[in-house]
């Protein structure tokens, strides 16, 4: 099974990335422990900033936004994780999935998840992410997983609260949910005829 969490983190060492890291973590643990051997990839989306840019003028991915697109759609299941910014996920976040093709993600097993300086921005998971991805047409976990910053340090009992039981909660239902659908597929690689005429069929003109 192939797992890709999207990491929307702007910094180095980032929240964001480290909430992508254990909830992937506890998706594959819990695959692992059924028997399913998980492939885990992580897309840090800081690196395809300019290249995300460039594709909303042009209409043209660089290789390596195409790559990381192509991970996301082709995957078994995905974790998609943003930093707050104004109440809402990042700009780089929404430009990324606004790339991907709306038909794409139909029925893709997606666990959502936030990071935020206050607890007071937790709604962002429920009247911006979710319905993001309920317009995608994915399957959208029930627990999503927002994480501010004193969530970090608080304790608590990894089967009963806090952040830990929130993470093994969102993870376990992502797992089931990539349990229950039949691997993802490989695609062809397309020739390089293909994947010029996809591409101009892609361009606005607006």
């Amino acid at each position: 099974m192939k797992l890709v969490a999207v990491s929307a983190g702007l910094s180095t060492p980032s929240s964001t990335r480290l909430l992508a890291d254990r909830l992937a973590e506890s998706v594959r643990d819990d695959l692992g422990t059924q028997g399913h051997e998980v492939e885990v990839e992580v897309i840090e989306l800081r690196e395809l900033a300019l290249a995300v840019a460039n594709n909303l003028v042009t209409g043209f991915p660089a290789s390596q936004l195409a790559y990381a697109i192509d991970a996301v759609t082709g995957a078994d299941g995905v974790i998609a994780v943003t930093p707050v910014f104004t109440a809402s996920y990042s700009g780089l976040f929404k430009s990324f999935f606004d790339l991907i093709d709306p038909a794409a993600l139909t029925g893709k097993p997606v666990l959502v998840a936030a990071t935020g300086g206050t607890a007071r921005h937790s709604l962002v998971l429920e009247h911006a992410l979710r319905p993001l991805f309920a317009y995608l047409r994915a399957a959208v976990v029930p627990t999503a997983v927002y994480v501010a910053s004193e969530d970090w340090g608080a304790r608590g009992d990894a089967y009963t609260d806090g952040l830990p039981a929130r993470i093994r909660r969102a993870g376990a239902e992502l797992a089931v949910l990539m349990a229950a659908r039949p691997p993802a597929e490989a695609e062809a690689p397309e020739d390089e005829v293909t994947a010029l005429e996809r591409q101009l069929s892609d361009l606005r003109f607006d």
